[in-house]
């Protein structure tokens, strides 16, 4: 009997390194496969068409899980955190962000805008397994900000810079629609008619998301690859906007439920800061100048990075709860 205190403390151990392990794996993954889109574009040219496909899988991955009846029942619970968290996210984090960098390095401000007025990220959701987040109200963020996003996003560009956003909308819907319902009912169908498949699918869903992260990151960078070797300035000061707009999300994200349970905060933090930047990349390469897409492209490092902070800030959320 004398040794049974000590398995706990063992067995959190262990969780500890292979959570650690797991990160780190992501990280080498993700940050290795863009350090190859820009110096093999070549090897990454394949890969172009493919990024909105592997948003897709990322989101059935995170809907297979989880049954719409019960997700639309979690998110009746905690509705007015979501909704809390949508004015927050869509309206009032761009104005801000926008007033302080059109104050401190104009020229990036449209960036910052449209990187903060977008949606949150469909990756978001396996972010929020890792880090044990509430994950209707992530779910929920991602469905809903996507919805409001063709309206919020344009209003804010045309209020704030004075300048069109001419994003047809029938498009923009269709291209979400796509990315969010399409799997959502590809796994409900499952999820009724072949449960065992799909939990042998939920099996490889770690390596599946990898995999899309890898493919994704290779097909965009490889598209940009030759801009970024020939501006290494301004790409420099892209990843610096990229990087204190990633800081300023987290944080954003821990005020904006810092009186709510562990797991909401976090839900918070996953969603300000896990954004739809490949969406901003998309439109801002065939609307807007150089910077904007290249900002876009940027946030792609810190994207991936944050899941270091996200485990302090989990660690440090959890034990002040206990």
């Amino acid at each position: 009997m004398r040794g049974l205190p000590s398995f706990p403390a063992k067995h959190e151990k262990v969780r500890c390194i292979m959570f650690t392990l797991r990160d780190g794996l992501m990280l080498v993954l993700t940050l290795s496969s863009i350090l190859a889109g820009v110096l093999f574009p070549t090897f990454g040219a394949p890969f172009q068409p493919y990024p909105m496909y592997c948003m897709m899988v990322l989101l059935f991955f995170s809907f297979l899980p989880i049954r719409f009846s019960n997700m639309l029942y979690a998110l009746r619970a905690s509705w007015a955190g979501t909704l809390h968290c949508l004015l927050f996210k869509l309206v009032l984090l761009p104005v801000l962000v926008f007033v302080a960098f059109h104050s401190l390095l104009p020229e990036y401000a449209l960036a910052a805008l449209l990187l903060s007025g977008v949606s949150s990220g469909v990756a978001s959701p396996f972010f929020a397994v890792l880090v044990q987040a509430n994950m209707a109200i992530v779910l929920g963020m991602v469905v809903m900000s996507s919805i409001l996003v063709p309206f919020t996003l344009p209003t804010l560009v045309h209020v704030l810079m004075g300048r069109e956003m001419s994003i047809p909308f029938a498009a923009m819907s269709y291209l979400l629609g796509m990315v969010i319902f399409v799997p959502l009912f590809i796994a409900e169908v499952l999820k009724r008619f072949t449960p065992a498949v799909s939990t042998r699918l939920m099996e490889i869903r770690y390596p599946a998301s990898l995999l899309c992260f890898v493919i994704t990151n290779l097909g965009i960078f490889s598209k940009y690859a030759s801009f970024l070797r020939e501006q290494p300035s301004t790409v420099a000061v892209a990843f610096g906007v990229a990087t204190v707009l990633a800081g300023f999300y987290f944080v954003a994200g821990t005020l904006v439920a810092h009186n709510r349970p562990p797991a909401d905060r976090l839900a918070a933090v996953v969603s300000f800061g896990l954004i739809n930047n490949v969406l901003v990349l998309v439109f801002s390469s065939e609307f807007f100048g150089p910077l904007e897409p290249t900002v876009a492209a940027m946030y792609n490092v810190p994207f991936f990075s944050l899941i270091i902070p996200l485990r302090f800030y989990q660690k440090w959320a959890m034990r002040r709860s206990s």
